[in-house]
């Protein structure tokens, strides 16, 4: 049996962060998708711990995030609508993955890009909005 190259890890990651990045709202796993990408899971992990970056389950969480706080700041959808489109079905796992990477819930993210928006500031998924106008979420 072959040893896949460096290349071609690098390639089958960016693959996988592609299909991460696409459907990051279904119920993925590693196994799932290296299906999918024709490998099999053990090869997908490999890569994953060789690349060192980064693991299969922080890409995922990144890109869920990411999508929520964009949704947060700019659709009127309700809290916990926003958890369960972006792939977190339980509402307590999303607020606390939110708070974890943001420093704040999901509604005082929200308010601070609605303070954001009327103090004229630009704003980001990476850069909260309480931040660029000096407004702090309420305790």
């Amino acid at each position: 049996m072959r040893l896949p190259t460096l290349a071609e890890r690098e390639r089958l990651q960016r693959r996988c962060r592609d299909e991460v990045a696409r459907h990051y709202g279904r119920p993925l796993t590693v196994t799932g998708l290296a299906h999918a990408l024709g490998t099999s899971p053990r090869q997908l992990q490999r890569t994953y711990a060789q690349a060192g970056e980064t693991s299969f389950a922080e890409d995922l969480r990144r890109a869920r995030l990411s999508a929520a706080a964009e949704l947060l700041a700019a659709q009127p959808i309700a809290v916990g609508d926003v958890g369960r489109l972006v792939g977190y079905p339980q509402g307590a796992h999303f607020a606390r993955a939110f708070r974890q990477r943001y420093g704040m819930s999901p509604a005082a993210f929200r308010r601070a890009a609605r303070a954001a928006r009327e103090c004229g500031a630009g704003r980001g998924p990476d850069r909260p909005a309480a931040a660029i106008c000096g407004w702090q979420p309420a305790p």
